[in-house]
């Protein structure tokens, strides 16, 4: 098993340029038809911009970018595309099937890294890496409109060193849609019914006791905790523009962050999951 005082160190991060194709894409992204307000491209490239530097320069990680698609309008959502501990990658299988195909780009450079690939080949299962959490101790996976039972049982069958419990999540969310963790043995938590509903099963699953950060909104619950050193740590999060309410709680508990990733820039999380690859 790892050790959990290697939770949070990276040393790699893939991320993928935005094509123009997600402009109209982004809006219908999540299955609803809701009607999400459209992308603003500009504003898209410039977080795009911002979040590399801060990978590049804040947390001194080797950034692999690799170049857009306008075949593939969700692309740069590559956090969905595999599910990483350790040396081991478990590729996923994501519910939109005009999505599977993304999938080769990304592995062929987890293979240039060294990781040990694993694939999704069930055609009955589908799963999102953003219905993957990995806390450090133990994977909790949201059975969701886009990850199915199957999805999580391969999961558990890759990674066999770790528990792995599911949570339901209801609507089109998918888990970390509004959690992450903020630290080794800390869940930071959205407050809408379906978050709490999560939060409340995952408690009720586990062996260890997590501490929790509740923030009034969900989206800015979505975070990336990462160590530098020994001593020092931070949390890349939403703006304070965007929500000055939930960005004002972590203020209080004395966090360490970084703000600047905007709401369409997903990365892969080694140690946890997703694109940045620890080696």
């Amino acid at each position: 098993m790892a050790s959990v005082s290697s939770f949070g160190k990276y040393t790699h991060a893939i991320v993928r340029c935005i094509p123009s194709s997600f402009a109209t894409a982004e809006t219908t992204a999540d299955g609803s038809d809701s009607g999400a307000d459209p992308v603003d491209l500009a504003k898209a490239h410039r977080q795009y911009g911002v979040y590399t530097g801060i990978l590049r320069q804040k947390l001194g990680l080797q950034v692999i970018e690799l170049a857009a698609d306008e075949g593939f309008p969700y692309a740069t959502l590559v956090g969905d595309l595999a599910v990483i501990q350790g040396d081991t990658v478990l590729l996923t299988r994501p519910w939109m099937p005009t999505r599977r195909d993304e999938i080769s780009c990304v592995k062929k450079v987890l293979e240039e890294l060294k990781l040990r690939v694993v694939e999704v080949t069930d055609e009955g299962a589908t799963l999102d890496g953003s219905d993957v959490l990995f806390t450090g101790r133990e994977f909790f996976v949201g059975i969701s409109k886009w990850t199915n039972h199957r999805g999580a049982e391969m999961v558990a069958d890759t990674f066999r060193d770790f528990a792995v419990s599911t949570v339901p999540v209801s609507g089109t969310l998918h888990l970390r849609s509004f959690c992450s963790m903020a630290g080794p043995d800390t869940v930071v938590i959205g407050s809408s019914e379906v978050a709490k509903k999560a939060m409340k099963t995952m408690e009720q699953l586990t062996d260890h006791h997590y501490e929790t950060l509740t923030i009034p909104d969900d989206p800015a619950a979505n975070c990336i905790y990462a160590r530098l050193g020994q001593k020092s740590s931070v949390l890349l999060h939403r703006s304070t523009d965007e929500y000055p309410n939930s960005v004002q709680v972590r203020r209080r508990e004395d966090l360490g962050f970084i703000e600047g990733w905007g709401r369409l820039m997903w990365v892969f999380w080694g140690n946890t999951m997703g694109s940045i690859c620890s080696i």
